[in-house]
């Protein structure tokens, strides 16, 4: 898809090849999401296989995408990736492309390979029309904030995410075959 040369003139510096994963980078991707859930502090929350990762990437009804990154063009060194699908915007009227997890190994920050997949992302979000791009990112991580601002993100102050998973969406959910109209009752 795209190289990316880093301009910082380090020595140890690397070229990365950002590309569309394939089903072969499913043991890959799926070790960057448990680093990513170390760095994060929730791998007691992080309980995705690489079954659940294959099937959401390349299942009969994909779920996602994602772009891999590695060294040099070699296929054993994977650097970082970035995990999107697509949203929709009712005020818009237009897709959105929602960048779900973002990672960059350690050892290859600092070389421009987030920077990179961004502006991967962002050119794909342009291709396919998309009216916004956007993600989230925790509080604490002001770094990631203050990268991301200077990207020209702007992290929205108002907004907050709800979540409902595990037994609370159990509980929620258990009328939804019962009284009243089901999602495919359109009566």
């Amino acid at each position: 898809m795209t190289k990316q040369q880093p301009g910082d003139g380090r020595p140890n510096a690397r070229s990365f090849v950002i590309r569309e994963a394939r089903p072969d980078d499913v043991a890959d991707l799926h070790d960057l999401v448990r680093s990513l859930a170390e760095y994060e502090r929730l791998t007691h929350i992080c309980v995705s296989t690489q079954a659940d990762l294959a099937d959401a990437l390349f299942g009969p009804r994909p779920a996602a995408e994602a772009l891999i990154a590695r060294v040099d063009g070699n296929s054993q060194m994977c650097a970082g990736f970035a995990l999107f699908f697509h949203t929709y915007s009712t005020f818009l009227g237009r897709r959105s492309l929602w960048l779900e997890d973002l990672f960059v190994r350690p050892e290859h920050r600092g070389a421009g390979l987030g920077r990179a997949l961004l502006v991967a992302l962002a050119g794909l979000a342009r291709e396919r029309g998309c009216g916004r791009f956007e993600w989230a990112v925790l509080d604490w991580n002001a770094p990631a904030i203050r990268f991301y601002e200077s990207l020209g993100a702007t992290v929205l102050p108002d907004w907050r995410i709800a979540r409902v998973t595990g037994d609370a969406l159990a509980r929620l959910g258990k009328d939804a075959n019962g009284a009243g109209s089901t999602p495919g009752d359109r009566r």
